[in-house]
């Protein structure tokens, strides 16, 4: 492995993070926002999944007590 003098590393980080593309504090915000009603949308999901495997268990359970 060819070791770098520490000069040209940098170089190369800067040359790096010269290319990278970052995102508008409106793309930002919009998915964020996005982030949010999916995680809101999962939870919503998720608890009425729950909902409806309680009330199935509870029903079974009650057919046989």
């Amino acid at each position: 492995m060819a070791t770098t003098n520490p000069l040209q590393f940098i170089q190369q980080v800067r040359a790096e993070v010269a290319k990278v593309v970052w995102p508008t504090r409106r793309e930002v915000v919009l998915t964020t926002i996005m982030v949010f009603i999916m995680a809101s949308l999962t939870a919503i999901f998720f608890a009425l999944v729950d909902l409806a495997i309680r009330g199935g268990l509870q029903a079974l359970l009650g057919f046989f007590v």
